[in-house]
Order: structure tokens, then C-alpha cells, then sequence
């Protein structure tokens, strides 16, 4: 393999710990003498397009250094689905700077753009090495046990139904229920995460809806009605993308992004929370609220995971270290040793099985009332996300 420049960029949502993974690189690649350069793409593959880059041996190592705890994506992104016409331009890119190693961290749509870039850059006979770095909130990645981002999101998740659970449970006599929305638009990995704040029975949350379980409205209004009873409140916690019975989604939501994908929250006009909460005031008469954080779980750094900022930065490293053994057409993945204690090894998975694909949250993960999680979805959760607060209770 000819060695060469490489280049870095980042696509699609952001997480709290994306960053770490830069780090992980540049600091990787700078400690090394094979790469003359070492660019990043401003904006993703829009701005690689543009030809606008930084390069990393501009920058000091102070700054590179405080990337690891800095929220957002530091290069910018993008969501743009590269066209196949514009395949031959990337190349000639890469050939303009002699770049040769190609590296993108996201999710599932980014893995698909870098696959796609290896295949055509395989079939005009350019050298090119490309790794993907595992990235998304919504812990949908094939290939691998977790995705980086997804640990710090499920806390900023599970704290945040916790304090909201206790705001409820003390204003139960004026709010009968509410109803809290998270992102994830194919899979419940996050709405899922809630169920960290139950340790009691009477404690938020109470139900959880997600899109592996499409809802019908009897047994929603039943679920709801019951734990009132029972309880005195309800708390529910939802999927942004949860489907009803015959396939609409609980938003009402029609919009499409680049990539087909359907467009929930404020992008999307329409809201799963919203018209839950209209639903059971309308069939119940019960005052209640909701609450929806869009995408302030996608860079709360005040809330991050530690075993998720280690793992981000371990993958950014482990892309380097693949990418010097021209290992290529590959994504870095973390593969689960033991739970208790808590052991991962880092490996890679086929660029072409991970992209475009979602994982859903498997069966045994959801309780047979398909409404809430079992206990083999809290052993897997718990060593990522790390402990929570206890409140001192009254009521």
C-alpha cells in the first residue's frame, strides 16, 4: 500500500463523546511518521467536496488534547447522501493531496457513504485504506455491542426521567400522567434507557413505548388508566419513531431527510409525545403533560458516560492501528467480553454489513407485555451508563 495523507471527517448527529474519537485519531496519527498530513473535513463530505480542510499539525496539541471533553461535532457535519455522480470528484480529491487513508466516524448512513467511497475507489484502481468509526445516540449499529454515544445518551436519558419522574410524583394531584420523548427513529435503544430510573414500583417511569412494539389504542389507554389507579400518576416514557397497529406513525409525521429517512420533532412537524398526551386527555379527561429534549442528549457533555469517553477514544486509536496494517473496508467495533465485571476487546466488523441497516432492541430485552424493559436489558445497560443519584423520598 502507498502511503500517503489521511483524512477525517464526521457525519450526521453529534454525541457527547464523537469528539474523544477525533482525539483518539489525531493524536494516534501524530505520534506517527507515516502520514505527512493529516487533513479534516470541514462539514463532512460537503465540505470534502469543497475541498475544505484543517490540517491537524496546525492545531495545538492543547486543543487537540480538550477535544475529548468538548461537546458537538469539532469539524461540523452534515447529512448529505453522496451522489454516485459525484464519486469520481471524491477521487480526484484524494489524488490532488495524496490522500490514502480515509476516515469517517457516525452512524449507519455514514457507513454506507464510506463504503460506497472504498468500492468506487477499489473499482478505478485508486490505494485507498477506509475505516469507519462507530457513532450514534441511537445505539442501531450493526456489528457491534454499543455504540460510542449511545452510553451518555442513555444517562442523560435515564437522569432525565428520574428528576422529571420525581416533578411528577409530587405534582400528582394536579397532572395525572406524563409523557417523556426521546430520539431514536427505527429502534428503542434510548427510550429504553428510561427504565434506569425505576427502583421501586411507584417509580417513573411506569411504561415504556418504542418502535420494536407497535402500540394499539385500547391497550394504551388500558396501560395508562390502570397505573393511575394503582399508582396515583403515570409516567410514560416514548420513542420518537413508535409506530400504532397499522404502521402510522404515533406522530403523524411525513417529512423525509436525504437519506428517506422519516423526519420526527421539530424537523418533522409532529410530535409521538404530543399526540399520545392529546390522546389520553381527549379519552381520560386527566390533566398531563409532556416533555420532548430533541437533541440536547446528543451533546450534554456535563452528563457524559467515563466508560463512554474512554470507549470513543479507544475506537479513534484502534482505526489508526487497523488503518497501519492496511486493514480496510472495515468498521471499529466493540465486542462484549463479560457484563459483570465489565470487560470489552475492540475488533472490526464488514463496512458492508453495517451500512444503511438499523438493530433494533432484541425480544428478550422487552417484557412480554411489550411496555416496559426485562432484566437482561438492565444488566447490559448498567456498567455503560454508570451509577445514578438516589433522592431522599417522602411522599
Amino acid at each position: 500500500m502507498k502511503k500517503g495523507n489521511l483524512i477525517i471527517g464526521q457525519s450526521g448527529g453529534p454525541t457527547s463523546v464523537i469528539n474523544s474519537s477525533l482525539a483518539g485519531i489525531v493524536e494516534t496519527c501524530l505520534q506517527n511518521e507515516d502520514f505527512a498530513h493529516v487533513y479534516g473535513m470541514r462539514f463532512g463530505i460537503e465540505g470534502f467536496l469543497e475541498e475544505s480542510f484543517i490540517d491537524f499539525h496546525r492545531v495545538s496539541a492543547s486543543v487537540i488534547k480538550r477535544l475529548k471533553g468538548t461537546p458537538g461535532s469539532a469539524l461540523g457535519s452534515c447529512r448529505k447522501k453522496l451522489k454516485k455522480e459525484e464519486l469520481p470528484d471524491v477521487k480526484e480529491i484524494l489524488k490532488k493531496y495524496d490522500i490514502h487513508y480515509f476516515f469517517l466516524i457516525g452512524g449507519n448512513d455514514t457507513m454506507d457513504t464510506i463504503y460506497r467511497v472504498e468500492k468506487y475507489c477499489k473499482e478505478v484502481n485508486y490505494e485507498l485504506t477506509c475505516v469507519g468509526i462507530p457513532k450514534t445516540v441511537d445505539n442501531d449499529l450493526y456489528g457491534t455491542d454499543h455504540t460510542p454515544g449511545f452510553p451518555s445518551a442513555a444517562r442523560y436519558i435515564a437522569v432525565s426521567v428520574q428528576q422529571a419522574g420525581r416533578l411528577a410524583a409530587d405534582m400528582q394531584k394536579v397532572d395525572k400522567y406524563v409523557i417523556f420523548q426521546t430520539i431514536g427513529r427505527d429502534s428503542g435503544w434510548l427510550a429504553a434507557a428510561g427504565a434506569l430510573a425505576k427502583t421501586r414500583p411507584e417509580d417513573a417511569p411506569h411504561l415504556i413505548y418504542m418502535p420494536e412494539r407497535p402500540l394499539n389504542h385500547d391497550k394504551v389507554l388500558k396501560d395508562v388508566t390502570e397505573t393511575i389507579k394503582n399508582i396515583g400518576w403515570c409516567s410514560i416514557v416514548i420513542g420518537e419513531g413508535t409506530l400504532w397497529e397499522d404502521g402510522t406513525p404515533v406522530s403523524a409525521g411525513s417529512a423525509r431527510d436525504n437519506f428517506a429517512n422519516t423526519e420526527f420533532g421539530a424537523m418533522g412537524g409532529a410530535s409521538a409525545a404530543f399526540n399520545l398526551h392529546r390522546l389520553i386527555n381527549k379519552e381520560t379527561g386527566y390533566r398531563g403533560e409532556f416533555q420532548i429534549t430533541e437533541s440536547l442528549p446528543m451533546c450534554a457533555i456535563d452528563r457524559a458516560s467515563e466508560t463512554d469517553l474512554k470507549e470513543a477514544y479507544t475506537c479513534g486509536r484502534t482505526a489508526v492501528e487497523y488503518a497501519l496494517q492496511e486493514i480496510s473496508g472495515v468498521m471499529i467495533s466493540i465486542n462484549r467480553l463479560s457484563s459483570e465485571p465489565y470487560r470489552v476487546k475492540y475488533g472490526k466488523f464488514p463496512l458492508a454489513e453495517a451500512a444503511g441497516k438499523a438493530k433494533p432492541l432484541p425480544d428478550n430485552f422487552i417484557s412480554s407485555g411489550g411496555n416496559f424493559m426485562t432484566e437482561e436489558f438492565l444488566t447490559y445497560i448498567h456498567p455503560l451508563v454508570g451509577r445514578l443519584d438516589r433522592y431522599g423520598i417522602l411522599l
